[in-house]
């Protein structure tokens, strides 16, 4: 199902009417046929499930502001539950488009608080923000906060049928990935299962590709930010590949984003860098999308990830080794709080980013030289 949407005398785009998925433009006499079951927009469909929970009273509260769409339903047991896909802003194909991704791994709750964190900012602000207003006749924004509902449910990384979505993808590494943390098809009851060998993707996965298809695709520019945790000490902010270590065709697109970052933010804390120089995986899901988006050479579509360092929690506060969830979440409140903040921030500051891309993006002249250096910074020193 999604809400339809209109623009108002302001500008902006507000939702008008709910309709499913698979419906064009609403008519008002016509049946349904997308997804059965009620639509829940009150806050109140899942009040056990604290994430999706909070998930459906933003709805609520982002009523006319929000473009919402139960993307897939995925059943555990005999609950079923949405993956919600949301939008704001202006749907005109001519602009830029940021997308927010949270909790393709179940485990890994701080990645949808982080989304939902700044969802929230944009919901609250909306009202009575003039500023934001007119940033978003000018960047259309998309949401998917929790990519794998069942997972989450279920206190497991991988969804309900054992599969890691970010193994899941029809692309192999180029060079040999670590034994299981590259990805394996040897059983479901072992960690990175990729899934059946030949075997469709999973539905989670489609309905993130059919959201990519729709949203970024069909535009010139376009940046997507997955946030994850449970590696390292540092916060990383990684982009592709994962499945080789040869450099992407956007390379100076990716310096040139991370140069803008450090000068508006010189004292951050972020690690800038693509995920082969940490390990290699079979199926991971950006590099399938990111190279469906490059076989237009005219597009720029940057996938990119953040990786927080959920080593560094443990570290402060050993007793989390006795949970499975203290390995990828902070579990003290107020270190929750700090986490969320700085995390905000870099989610908004891509908002912006996307709005003024033709000024910062390197033109003809100056591209080759951004590619060289980025090639020192991150691949040549790498080999040093």
């Amino acid at each position: 199902m999604k809400i339809s949407c209109s623009a108002g005398r302001d500008g902006l785009y507000h939702s008008r009417q709910l309709l499913c998925a698979c419906c064009n433009p609403p008519d008002p006499g016509a049946a349904c046929s997308g997804i059965a079951g009620r639509f829940e927009l009150h806050g109140m469909g899942h009040p056990d499930f604290t994430e999706l929970h909070e998930l459906e009273a933003l709805i609520a509260d982002g009523g006319h502001w929000l473009e919402t769409q139960v993307a897939c339903e995925v059943a555990v047991g005999e609950r079923r539950f949405p993956v919600y896909a949301l939008a704001l802003g202006n749907p005109d194909p001519a602009l830029p488009v940021v997308g927010f991704f949270g909790g393709f791994h179940g485990l890994e709750r701080i990645g949808t608080a982080v989304v939902l964190a700044y969802l929230r900012t944009l919901v609250r602000r909306l009202p009575w923000d003039s500023i934001l207003q007119r940033q978003l006749e000018a960047v259309r924004l998309v949401f998917m906060p929790i990519v794998n509902p069942g997972g989450m449910w279920r206190g497991t990384r991988a969804n309900p049928n054992g599969v890691d979505l970010m193994r899941n993808a029809p692309v192999e590494a180029q060079e040999k990935p670590p034994f299981l943390l590259g990805g394996q098809r040897l059983s479901a009851r072992l960690p990175w299962y990729r899934g059946p060998q030949g075997a469709a993707m999973e539905a989670e996965n489609l309905a993130v590709c059919r959201l990519v298809e729709r949203e970024f695709l069909s535009r010139d520019f376009g940046i997507a930010i997955d946030c994850h945790s449970g590696f390292g000490i540092s916060d990383r902010i990684w982009f592709p590949y994962a499945h080789t270590a040869t450099p992407i065709a956007h390379l100076p697109e990716v310096l040139a984003l991370k140069e803008i970052y450090d000068q508006a933010h010189p004292n951050h804390r972020y690690v800038f860098e693509p995920q082969s120089r940490q390990y290699l995986a079979h199926g991971d899901l950006w590099d399938y999308l990111y190279q469906r988006a490059s076989a237009a050479p005219e597009r720029i579509f940057l996938p990119l990830t953040l990786e927080m360092g959920s080593w560094l929690w443990v570290k402060k506060n050993p007793r989390q080794l006795f949970s499975r969830h203290g390995m990828f979440n902070p579990q003290i409140e107020h270190r929750q709080q700090r986490v969320l903040r700085r995390h905000v921030a870099w989610l908004d500051f891509l908002a912006r980013a996307a709005c003024g891309y033709r000024l910062w993006l390197p033109d003809a002249a100056t591209r080759e030289r951004y590619r060289e250096r980025a090639l020192r910074h991150w691949y040549w020193r790498a080999k040093a």
